[in-house]
């Protein structure tokens, strides 16, 4: 029998409810609801305008070349998510956030740079691929609030590229194509991976490596467990410790392959506060926050 969207909303906050350390994993798809374009969808940033994409891929390197330029350019050129300082948290990052408060979510690890789980009051969050509200130093790996230097005032002083107090180089924390991924995020989000029993994946197309090894990580996770077969004898077989739960839009890899247990389809926004409303009727109290 092929469960709906409401009896898979309800399974997804009874598998929640049951799991000893839950993680969630968040892309593009969730910011789309706040008004922020994605990069290679229908109307995506780079599906109009394939120069810009030409340019991303060649950002890191110029950087490497030549930081003040790299700023400089940085600092004249239009924003190509748009005024980000404007978004607001959608529902769908506050059902997560809610999650977290209620103790049942452990951690989340974004794809997005937007800076949106940190407004809607996520605290243990790992930015994969970075913020465009933090800088980070490329020697120490030191991040500080990107509002705390003035580097409109810096351009003007002839004082770019930022300097560290270590010296070093300062970039924007977001990861550029052929940027490695900062050793503390990726060594992190992997450590999440392997142990968490549920994964919960938002919004992502789940096509971008690394990021998109981390729910394939998960499932390499094996654990024995006893099984009655048709028989009534019991055998111990390996199993998947973690339980793998899609909400997306569209079907994707994880899909296909078989990585995901099922998937929610629909829109984020709307499917994660019903299953924090499911939670919350739930005649079992969720563990006190901060509990693991």
């Amino acid at each position: 029998m092929r469960l709906d969207t409401r009896d898979l909303t309800k399974k997804a906050a009874q598998d929640l409810e049951k799991a000893k350390h839950a993680i969630a994993l968040t892309g593009a798809g969730i910011s789309t609801e706040s008004g922020i374009p994605d990069f290679r969808g229908p109307s995506g940033i780079w599906t109009k305008d394939p120069e810009a994409e030409k340019r991303a891929y060649q950002r890191y390197e110029r950087f490497l070349e030549d930081p003040k330029g790299y700023w400089e350019e940085r600092l004249s050129a239009p924003a190509l998510l748009g005024d980000l300082d404007k978004a607001k948290p959608n529902p769908g990052h506050c059902a997560l956030a809610e999650l977290e408060n209620m103790g049942i979510l452990k951690c989340l690890i974004t794809q997005n740079i937007d800076g949106l789980h940190e407004k809607a009051g996520s605290r243990n969050l790992i930015e994969y691929h970075g913020s465009y509200l933090k800088l980070r130093c490329t020697k120490c790996g030191s991040r500080s609030p990107i509002k705390e230097m003035d580097l409109e005032k810096l351009k003007e002083e002839e004082k770019l590229p930022p300097l560290c107090k270590c010296g070093g180089v300062i970039k924007s924390d977001v990861v550029h194509f052929g940027e490695p991924i900062p050793v503390d995020g990726a060594r992190n989000s992997q450590e999440q991976a392997w142990k968490c029993d549920l994964m919960l994946i938002c919004g992502t197309s789940a096509a971008v490596y690394p990021f998109a090894q981390l729910p394939r990580l998960a499932k390499k996770h094996l654990i024995e467990k006893e099984i009655k077969t048709e028989s009534g004898l019991y055998v111990v077989k390996q199993v998947p410790f973690t339980t793998i739960i899609e909400v997306n839009a569209e079907p994707t890899p994880l899909t296909e392959a078989g990585i995901s247990d099922y998937l929610i389809q629909g829109k984020t926004g709307e499917i994660l506060p019903q299953i924090v409303d499911e939670l919350v009727k739930s005649p079992i109290s969720p563990p006190l926050a901060g509990g693991d």
